[in-house]
């Protein structure tokens, strides 16, 4: 690998004080030696050295950002415009949507998945969780789609691929299929809506950790479910977590229960999420109640936000810029100090943060990958309320470009 300098680098330093109240961010100018695709030093002095140098301009260095919900397999996005249609039964509307649209999508999958890869790397992405169709409809085809965009993009990224039942486990008989899926490039199993659309908790929550054991895989599973059904159904899938020897290894996708819960119910529910050491992501919508992502951090649940969707069947909405979704977050729960900006960024980051809660610098350090985004702002505060834009982006001390040719055009 290329050893390199990138010099005059912005990094955070600590807070400043007024009144004993965190007033600014402090930063410094610095210079890092990249070798062997990890920072190798860190320096205020200028390198006077025979190895490249990459003048970083004064921009601020900021960890690269991870998108942990996405269905990058049935999008329009590269293609032409298309707006939903009303919905009628819920989510069943779009299920039955899905029988007619995934065959006429399938031709142009790959293509669009890779485009939606593409976006995502120009936001500064260098991790992607997505969730991939497998159902009678489609069967094995979404996801082969998925893992061929993927695998073009594994020397600039890391994915996770969740085989997804979107017409239900059980209710569209998919269990053989994900578990044909855990065979063939699938690399977590999930699950949506263990009562609404399977309409059995028990034997849903059974089978698909019963899959995960078999393959010695996590599970992601998608929550929608309200009030006390959606909380009952945490308390199940934490036990079945348990039960399975799963602990630290089981996500629930939007968990929009915790939008309901309050108080001594919400302190108790995320007890049992942290047991079990469960996390949650989430798109901060605005079209319901938001789970408390502020309150569920402070209990000890880890947070992390996704896009879920880019101008699909499901939703016309969507940038796939994270850093605009922290933004949003930052906004709905009224976190507007220099402090609590600064700490919304770990919820697209996998929780790390350039300075600690003590305002102590524990990124970037020697011995980090070099895997790191520059953008122009001042500080992580500046960057999350002014929705600061991703100047370059790297991946192991690689510098990330466009895999696209100038014939094959990016449309929204």
């Amino acid at each position: 690998m290329t050893t390199f300098w990138l010099t005059n680098v912005r990094l955070e330093k600590g807070f400043k004080y007024e009144n004993e109240r965190i007033a600014a961010t402090e930063t410094e100018i610095c210079h890092l030696k990249i070798e062997g695709g990890k920072i190798t030093e860190i320096t205020s002095e200028l390198p006077n050295l025979g190895e490249k140098q990459v003048d970083a301009k004064q921009q601020l260095l900021l960890p690269s950002l991870r998108d942990m919900h996405i269905h990058i397999d049935k999008t329009y996005y590269g293609g032409p415009w298309k707006a939903c249609t009303p919905i009628t039964k819920g989510i069943f509307t779009r299920l039955e949507e899905e029988k007619v649209l995934l065959p006429k999508l399938l031709p142009t999958a790959q293509e669009r998945a890779e485009k939606m890869i593409e976006l995502y790397i120009r936001n500064g992405h260098t991790h992607i969780r997505t969730h991939c169709n497998v159902d009678p409809v489609i069967g094995l085809k979404n996801l082969e789609a998925t893992v061929n965009a993927l695998k073009k993009y594994e020397d600039v990224l890391t994915y996770e691929i969740v085989a997804f039942p979107q017409h239900g486990l059980l209710r569209s008989d998919s269990v053989q299929l994900i578990r044909d899926a855990m065979k063939n490039g699938a690399t977590l199993v999930g699950g949506v809506d263990p009562a609404t659309v399977d309409r059995n908790i028990e034997k849903s929550l059974a089978t698909i950790f019963e899959i995960a054991v078999e393959n010695d895989k996590g599970v992601d599973i998608h929550l929608h479910d309200p009030n006390t059904l959606g909380a009952f159904t945490f308390e199940r899938m934490a036990y079945y977590t348990e039960q399975a020897g799963l602990k630290g290894k089981a996500t629930i996708s939007h968990g929009i229960a915790l939008g309901d819960l309050s108080g001594e119910a919400l302190v108790e529910m995320a007890a049992i999420l942290r047991e079990q050491e469960l996390d949650v992501t989430t798109t901060v919508p605005v079209n319901r109640p938001t789970i408390p992502i502020p309150t569920l951090d402070k209990l000890g649940v880890p947070v992390s936000v996704g896009h879920d969707s880019i101008t699909d069947h499901w939703s016309p909405f969507g940038t796939g810029n994270t850093i605009q979704k922290l933004g949003t977050l930052a906004e709905r729960f009224r976190l507007s100090d220099e402090y609590s900006l600064s700490t919304v960024l770990k919820y697209g980051t996998g929780g790390v943060t350039p300075l600690n809660e003590r305002g102590e610098r524990v990124w970037p350090k020697v011995g980090d990958d070099a895997t790191m985004m520059f953008v122009n702002a001042s500080c992580s505060a500046e960057a999350i309320a002014r929705r600061a834009t991703v100047e370059a982006l790297f991946f192991k001390g690689k510098k990330v470009e466009s895999k696209l040719t100038e014939t094959n055009e990016v449309r929204v």
